[in-house]
């Protein structure tokens, strides 16, 4: 099995759910005789959290480059971000390393792309809802995404940053996820893309009233294909 590099910490609660899920998808496809090889590079959020701007980002992009690099002395043969906002210095970061970094959004896409989803709502912090860079990677894969609503960009980055990345699971946002989700419904889309790793922590993905594409899962998954020798 090849070796996998995580930048988490970002936050470490979707981190858990990373390392969670890695570990049992390598067990159950290994006949239960195997853990996955990881290397964790276990940031602290509190350097680049609520990045706005450019200087913001070229810090994000420093650190997680470090954070990669190190990964890859460490032995990775290839890494995933966990976390979808941080992936606006991808290229930055990409281009850092000699290995693959595998793109949550690509990951995703390419899932909806072999489902045959054509059109999705995109959830998740502000920058990645309502900021072109996201966006544009999940639409490569045919995809066709609502306008962010931006009532609900400024109630998803409040849930995100004030509840879910202090590990709180609130009645009422769970309440104002559901009523999100059934509006998306009402207008007739197809599918809801969770462009958040913490927002599985408050929906409900294999019961709700459309197909949801946890990015966190997915991502995971195309992690343990690479782990297993199943991606190039």
């Amino acid at each position: 099995m090849r070796k996998l590099g995580l930048i988490g910490g970002m936050s470490w609660y979707s981190t858990e759910l990373y390392y969670a899920r890695i570990n049992k998808q390598v067990v159950k496809r290994t006949g239960g005789t195997c853990n996955a090889p990881l290397v964790l590079e276990s940031l602290n959020f509190c350097d680049i959290a609520k990045a706005t701007s450019d200087q913001d980002w070229d810090h994000v992009a420093e650190v997680l480059i470090a954070a990669a690099q190190r990964l890859e002395v460490a032995g990775a043969t290839a890494i995933l971000i966990c976390a979808n906002s941080m992936h606006k210095v991808y290229e930055r970061v990409e281009q850092a390393v000699s290995i693959p970094l595998i793109h949550i959004a690509d990951a995703v896409g390419t899932k909806m792309k072999a489902d045959g989803v054509q059109s999705a709502a995109l959830l998740g912090t502000a920058n990645v809802m309502a900021e072109n860079w996201y966006r544009q990677r999940l639409v490569k894969h045919g995809v066709t995404l609502m306008p962010a609503e931006m009532d609900d960009v400024q109630d998803l980055d409040r849930i995100i940053y004030e509840e879910l990345m202090l590990g709180q699971v609130k009645r009422e946002s769970e309440r104002t996820l559901k009523t999100i989700i059934t509006e998306i419904d009402q207008e007739g889309i197809k599918a809801v893309v969770l462009g958040c790793t913490e927002l599985c922590m408050i929906v409900d993905t294999k019961a709700n009233v459309l197909p949801i594409y946890d990015s966190t899962e997915i991502h995971a998954d195309a992690g343990v294909e690479w782990i297993l020798g199943d991606a190039s």
